[in-house]
């Protein structure tokens, strides 16, 4: 098997890399052609594209997070092998909406053969907050249960995924981050709803965002939210790369834990997360990279040691891919 690297973008802080529509993706799979690839869904996800391959594990932060913390591991999909996937659908989105969602997952289901066999829709709305504070995206969840809820509804019909989709209002649309220029206004409330899942119930989930308007846009816009303009939902990326996520494990039954990482890839000022806290406590080699976030939580800050820093992705995969 190839040797693990995890590639961490956090969610919602406005990385210039990684941190719009799937803008990182075309780098993971260069570094997927030499590595076995872990990384965040929104590195990758990018509405109705996605960068997904099966040398790429896709596991959602909390997830990523517990990985390093060493209290979890997974085992990776084979080629060709694909997850069961149950989507829960917030019952305050409009009959429309969900009707573009219907041909949006039956033609995952024909084209690709994605395996999207359970719906689920929540008893009463969920209500989800966007909230922006000291310029990083996060937000609240009025009804987290009802959520919970539909999960457990899903996973007793057998399935090894969850899709979440939740009702979103206008509001949450931003010019900046439209110029490729600010954070993901949804990006951070999103984490939290898929936090929601897979601390519950250890299952691999992504969110994907309902809105009252499926218009395509007609703009030419920056490139690195250009996935985004063409899709009508933002449901498909996801489905993508839920259909192939790895099967969450404990360490002991686990083909790959963080024993097996011989780097953690991460932007230079976002490194007070407990993956990278984890990883120095355990000896796991931190790569830093020029990738500015709106955090400034630098390794002079933390007084910690990293084993490399690079000015950009390919040239640390480029040094990384010869070493020893």
């Amino acid at each position: 098997m190839k040797k693990v690297v995890a590639i961490s973008i956090p969610t919602g802080i406005g990385a210039d890399i990684g941190g719009y529509a799937g803008d990182f993706g075309y780098i993971a799979r260069e570094f997927s052609k030499y590595f076995y690839v872990i990384t965040n869904p929104n590195a990758v996800n990018g509405g109705i594209l996605s960068a997904i391959n099966y040398d790429m594990a896709y596991l959602e932060g909390y997830l990523f997070d517990e990985f390093f913390k060493g209290k979890i591991g997974f085992n990776p999909k084979k080629t060709y092998e694909t997850n069961k996937i149950g989507v829960i659908f917030d019952c305050a989105i409009p009959q429309n909406i969900i009707n573009v969602h219907i041909n949006t997952i039956n033609a995952l289901r024909m084209v690709q053969g994605i395996n999207i066999s359970e719906i689920e829709y929540t008893d009463n709305p969920v209500c989800v907050e966007i909230v922006v504070e000291n310029s990083i995206s996060t937000g609240k969840i009025k009804n987290p249960f009802e959520i919970l809820k539909a999960a457990e509804r899903l996973i007793k019909k057998g399935v090894e995924a969850i899709a979440v989709v939740c009702f979103f209002n206008e509001d949450s649309e931003d010019e900046n981050y439209s110029n490729a220029a600010g954070i993901d206004p949804i990006g951070g409330i999103e984490a939290v709803i898929s936090h929601l899942v897979t601390k519950e119930f250890n299952i691999p989930c992504a969110h994907s965002p309902a809105f009252s308007n499926i218009d395509i846009s007609e703009k030419i816009e920056n490139p690195k939210v250009s996935s985004e303009l063409i899709s009508s939902t933002y449901f498909p990326c996801i489905a993508q790369g839920l259909s192939i996520a790895p099967l969450i494990k404990n360490v002991n039954e686990s083909k790959i834990t963080y024993k097996d990482v011989e780097y953690l890839i991460v932007p230079y000022d976002a490194l007070g997360s407990s993956s990278v806290l984890s990883s120095v406590e355990k000896g796991i080699k931190v790569l830093t990279i020029k990738n500015e976030t709106v955090l400034n939580v630098t390794k002079q800050k933390l007084n910690i040691n990293v084993s490399g820093s690079f000015e950009g992705y390919i040239e640390c995969l480029n040094t990384i891919k010869t070493a020893d």
